[in-house]
């Protein structure tokens, strides 16, 4: 994932009441590739790869620029580099091809920060509302980082790759 420090401010109390993920220990981000490979399988050989996959990709600027909905029920952010981030996940999708973005749920996958997820409608149409002010968000990404799962159902960062320059 790409974490997003910069959208903390403006989300970080909306994704606490409204995303699960933000209470497990996630933070605002923008996923790349989900789910990986369990965590017992990183070893150096996938660290590695990850680490030259992730350096062949130059740092970007770039912006939240917009509110947007799959359906009802999840509310997330756009970002304007979006081709970044489709490519990014196709990188790491082909570089580890036994891992499809979403279990290949979606033919489709959207780039997106997430703000609120299944939560009740009135709740999330408040909370955009509520970051509207907030818009655009900038950011500059210089980093990708491995979430695993704990055996307590949380998520902790296992290692941050750097992008190149």
């Amino acid at each position: 994932m790409v974490a997003v420090g910069e959208a903390e401010p403006a989300v970080g109390k909306l994704r606490r009441e409204l995303d699960p993920v933000a209470r497990l220990g996630v933070p605002a981000h923008v996923t790349i590739l989900f789910p990986f490979m369990p965590s017992e399988q990183l070893d150096d050989d996938v660290m590695l790869r990850l680490t030259g996959l992730f350096r062949s990709v130059p740092a970007f600027e770039h912006e939240f620029v917009r509110s947007a909905w799959f359906g009802d029920e999840v509310l997330w952010l756009a970002s304007d580099a979006d081709a970044v981030f489709r490519s990014l996940t196709k990188l790491v999708a082909d570089a580890f091809p036994e891992y499809p973005p979403y279990e290949g749920q979606f033919d489709d996958v959207v780039p997106h920060l997430t703000i609120a997820a299944h939560g009740p409608l009135d709740a999330m149409q408040a909370a955009d509302r509520t970051v509207q002010p907030h818009l655009p968000i900038s950011t500059i990404t210089r980093a990708v980082t491995l979430m695993v799962e704990r055996p307590t159902g949380g998520w902790e960062a296992a290692e941050s790759f750097a992008l190149g320059d």
